[in-house]
């Protein structure tokens, strides 16, 4: 391998971290919005979100890509990074609604009545009780998400993304040797996750430590 193509690998890591995080950043709260209105029980808007999550947890994410790259109505076509970014975005979403959703029905009624009882208001309540606490225990899961999205990314290669992986197979081809560059791929894979477990972490270390000041 030549420099020139540990170079075509370090950004298609950059290309894969950056789309990644831009799933990441709208599928987190946009999860947690829709975990709401089905733990609210909204209606119309509860059958809505279940029909969502239903359908995006069962379609495959390169699937999901090409309908969004290639079979939006005419006038609403999309670029390349816009059809990734908005691929993760939409799949994440879904099961981070999920793991939202599981954190806020095993949290104790009783902690919502006794805010109830000293004349706090839902949102009240939802910010400065609640989503502290339904944050500490859903971070795992969260986090667990996150890797399986990034994993998950070489589908966007299907919408003409280089990342780190689509980087490997045109180095392969290129030199006949597809070993090393996949190996370099893989460990920059486990470095990329690593840095997301280790950020999960510190952060757990940090809300315990909040929690104890409190």
């Amino acid at each position: 391998m030549t420099s020139a193509d540990l170079l075509s690998l370090l950004q298609g890591a950059a290309v894969t971290v950056a789309l990644s995080l831009a799933g990441i950043v709208i599928g987190v709260p946009l999860g947690l919005g829709l975990a709401i209105l089905v733990w609210r029980r909204v209606p119309f808007a509860q059958l809505a979100v279940k029909a969502y999550v239903s359908l995006i947890r069962a379609t495959p994410l390169v699937t999901l890509g090409l309908l969004i790259y290639f079979a939006l109505p005419v006038g609403l076509q999309v670029g390349p990074v816009t059809a990734a970014i908005l691929t993760l975005a939409i799949n994440t979403t879904a099961f981070n609604c999920e793991i939202w959703r599981a954190g806020l029905a095993d949290f104790p009624k009783d902690q919502i009545e006794s805010a109830q009882a000293f004349g706090m208001s839902w949102l009240h309540t939802f910010r400065r009780i609640m989503l502290p606490q339904v944050a500490r225990t859903c971070l795992p899961a969260l986090v667990n998400e996150m890797t399986l999205l990034l994993k998950g990314s070489p589908a966007i290669a299907v919408v003409g993304i280089v990342d780190v992986t689509r980087a490997a197979v045109r180095i392969g081809a290129s030199t006949y040797e597809p070993l090393p560059p996949f190996l370099l791929a893989t460990a920059l894979y486990a470095a990329i996750v690593f840095v997301f477990v280790r950020a999960q972490r510190w952060l757990e270390r940090s809300s315990r430590r909040d929690g104890v000041r409190a």
